[in-house]
């Protein structure tokens, strides 16, 4: 079951804090009674209307989408550009759970489920975010270790749980480097690379939790099973 006030944001008809209003101010209705008290649960059983107007609820969407290079991570963009949102066949009003660069490919989970997208993001969850980076350089032990001791970003320690040399190429001056985090800050990776003196040249997140890119050429996707929607919410904590 949900707040009410949720459900109304959700199916696109106010945003939370405006649909409070309408519920106190009696122009809410469940089943047909006018509700007025904030935290009112319902469940898809009932009926709601606002301003005597039946709303329609939206079904939960869920899709694991492989970002090609180049597309905006966002659900419209006012230059134009391609979206996430632009890739995905259907008329929900999903959004990416978290984002990754213009220039960053991989997996990315779209979603009309807001307490889905919660558990992926928050810190406390401990969902690892695993990416690919290749840098411009060859990386040494020493620095891979300053990564595992944890980077200072906007006054927080960050600290990859794991960090793992995959590749060198010493004539073209590159490293692979495979990264797990579980924050999602602002270019994190590119900017715990940049603590110890590399650029990235390349960045592919490779996974998120349970869902890999297995099966999906960039620009595809694949919507999630009712099962890998239960595994996530059994990481809820």
């Amino acid at each position: 079951m949900d707040r009410l006030q949720k459900v109304i944001a959700e199916a696109g008809i106010a945003s939370r804090r405006k649909a409070e209003e309408l519920i106190v101010n009696g122009k809410v209705k469940v089943n047909g009674k006018v509700v007025t008290e904030l935290g009112t649960k319902v469940d898809s059983k009932d009926t709601i209307e606002v301003n005597n107007k039946i709303i329609e609820k939206e079904l939960k969407e869920y899709y694991l989408l492989n970002k090609p290079r180049g597309v905006i991570t966002s659900t419209s963009d006012d230059k134009g550009r391609k979206t996430v949102i632009d890739l995905i066949d259907t008329t929900a009003r999903i959004y990416p759970v978290g984002r990754l660069d213009y220039d960053t490919t991989g997996a990315l989970l779209l979603t009309n489920d807001g307490d889905f997208a919660n558990i992926l993001t928050h810190p406390k969850n401990n969902i690892d975010k695993v990416y690919l980076a290749k840098l411009n350089g060859i990386i040494k032990g020493e620095q891979i270790n300053k990564l595992k001791d944890g980077v200072m970003l906007d006054n927080v320690l960050v600290k990859p749980s794991r960090v793992k040399l995959k590749k060198v190429d010493p004539s073209k001056n590159t490293s692979m480097v495979e990264i797990t985090v579980h924050e999602g800050k602002n270019h994190e990776v590119k900017r715990l690379f940049e603590s110890v003196g590399f650029l990235v040249d390349k960045l592919t997140r490779e996974r998120i939790g349970i869902f890999n890119l297995e099966g999906l050429k960039s620009g595809e996707y694949r919507k999630l099973t009712p099962k890998e929607v239960q595994i996530v919410y059994g990481n809820k904590k």
